[in-house]
């Protein structure tokens, strides 16, 4: 097996390429015929930045069961006839001590060594797969990707003009500030009031964020709160994929999903039971953007760093 792997890398000829995405909360897969048409897209919870943020470490457990996952996509690439993977790490592994431990069996697992990206070059990649359907003349476009450890806030029309990466995600907030069952009104405004102090960073590195025609949302949280606002029993990629979801939705996602105890919350259509004790801390970081920046709209993408990795990988030198 070849594999090609760097900041832009090429093939000889077009073919089935994989991006893997190993998150803070989630890992990804997406198989792709020649960088843009989808073969496979796959997602499985696995909490590898588990617990990281407190010990500075990732957790054997999370590791072991994040490669079991990384096996499992293996297989599923071997059976396109995958040959060119790019695979990358972002939040959880920049902040372990151990990440190498995570490496080594990743390497193992896939074929290639996982990149260790910076929030700036993910932010970048996320903005290249999340704008590849969009006309340029609905930009300029803030593209906003909320993970489980960091958020990157990325504004452009074309090309990423400018990009900022935050220590705030879903997992993040959630072992920081919301420990009761539901969150105490206390606790929540004590993340909400966190998150801000974040946003004078995002204002003070992008000052035409406010200005973007745009707003584009990413990941987890924000297709989590579109399926809950239109009430999905099971994963619908069509139906949430540049779905517009108002402030006046978010909010009210929010406000549910906050009052509710974990039991109760597990119920909404739309949300995954393995993402239920997280998605508060991520709707603190959605609703908090919106009223900060004064977004009456979010439009959803189901294209994400994972489309702009094999992108990459399917240009020709």
């Amino acid at each position: 097996m070849s594999a090609s792997v760097g900041p832009v890398a090429a093939v000889d000829s077009v073919g089935p390429v994989a991006a893997v995405d190993c998150g803070t909360n989630s890992v990804r897969l997406l198989v792709s015929a020649d960088g843009r048409t989808t073969l496979e897209r796959l997602m499985r919870i696995t909490r590898l930045g588990q617990g990281v943020d407190a010990t500075g470490r990732l957790d054997p457990r999370a590791i072991e069961r994040t490669v079991a996952v990384l096996r499992e996509y293996r297989e599923v690439m071997d059976r396109f006839g995958v040959e060119h993977v790019r695979m990358t790490a972002t939040s959880a592994a920049r902040d372990a001590a151990n990440r190498d431990d995570f490496f080594a069996a990743a390497e193992a697992a896939v074929g290639v060594r996982p990149e260790l990206l910076s929030g700036e070059e993910e932010g970048r990649l996320s903005f290249l797969g999340a704008t590849a359907e969009l006309d340029p003349a609905d930009g300029p476009f803030l593209v906003c990707d909320i993970g489980g450890g960091s958020t990157e806030f990325t504004y452009g029309t074309t090309e990423a003009e400018a990009t900022i990466s935050t220590d705030m995600g879903c997992v993040r907030i959630t072992e920081a500030w919301l420990h009761s069952d539901p969150p105490s009104a206390e606790e929540l405004s004590q993340a909400l009031s966190i998150i801000d102090i974040h946003l004078d960073d995002v204002v003070r590195a992008i000052p035409e964020a406010a200005e973007a025609r745009t707003f584009v949302g990413l990941a987890g949280t924000v297709s989590t709160a579109a399926a809950v606002e239109i009430g999905l029993a099971e994963y619908d990629r069509e139906r949430i994929h540049h779905f517009r979801l108002t402030k006046a939705a978010a909010e009210d996602v929010f406000r549910t999903l906050a009052t509710e105890a974990l039991a109760e919350r597990v119920h909404n259509p739309g949300l995954e039971r393995e993402r239920a004790d997280v998605i508060v801390g991520g709707l603190c970081v959605l609703v908090a953007i919106m009223r900060r920046l004064g977004i009456a709209e979010c439009l959803v993408s189901e294209s994400d760093i994972l489309d702009g990795l094999a992108m990459s990988l399917a240009r020709r030198a």
